[in-house]
């Protein structure tokens, strides 16, 4: 005891945090200070324990691991999702809220093991999926700097599904002036039409 990398595992199955320990605890590098079975009691322990990192699922009954995430930021926890999830909905929200790492239930033990290392080290561990998600997310947000402030209005309201005639009257311009605006988006974002445009819109827009 009092040696290795400290660990706090945060998981809702029973099974899931058990298998978790008897591996990791195996690791001469690594020790398991406790378990919690929802994100509350992983707030609580993680605030008693001082873990140096903390083994972090999403999908949890009452508080879920993006709320306890959120609560324990800035307080010097490294925290890594081990999660079945890898969709949109689940993977940017965990990493605004202070994820350091992101990681698959399906990677192998040593996989997980090696996270661990590598995140109480300060580097940070993603699944190759969420790392070509976050790659998608940052080149997006580079074009839709690109755009101009009218360009932006013009987009925001193709996300909300309004026809041209439509845009114009709100903005108060002239349908070839809305057309143009269009083109000018669908280039500058590369994007084929105006249905990928809005889809982007409802995705990237302010």
């Amino acid at each position: 005891m009092g040696k290795g990398i400290t660990v706090l595992i945060v998981d809702d199955h029973e099974m899931v945090r058990l298998g978790l320990r008897s591996y990791l605890e195996t690791r001469e590098d690594i020790q398991v200070l406790g378990e919690a079975k929802d994100g509350s009691e992983g707030v609580a322990m993680a605030r008693e324990l001082k873990p140096e990192v903390i083994l972090m699922d999403l999908v949890m009954e009452g508080k879920n691991g993006i709320q306890a995430t959120r609560e324990l930021q800035g307080e010097g926890f490294k925290i890594i999702v081990l999660t079945s999830y890898v969709d949109d909905d689940k993977v940017f929200p965990a990493l605004e809220a202070g994820a350091f790492s992101y990681i698959l239930k399906t990677s192998d033990a040593e996989e997980i093991a090696n996270a661990i290392r590598k995140t109480s080290r300060g580097e940070s561990t993603f699944e190759g999926k969420v790392t070509s998600l976050m790659m998608e997310r940052r080149e997006m947000e580079m074009f839709h700097q690109r755009l101009t402030g009218r360009e932006k209005e013009v987009l925001k309201l193709l996300g909300k599904g309004l026809t041209n005639q439509e845009i114009a009257d709100e903005l108060y311009i002239g349908i070839k002036t809305v057309k143009t605006h269009v083109s000018n988006i669908l280039a500058k974002l590369d994007l084929k039409d105006r249905t990928r445009a809005a889809l982007f819109a409802r995705e990237y827009g302010e």
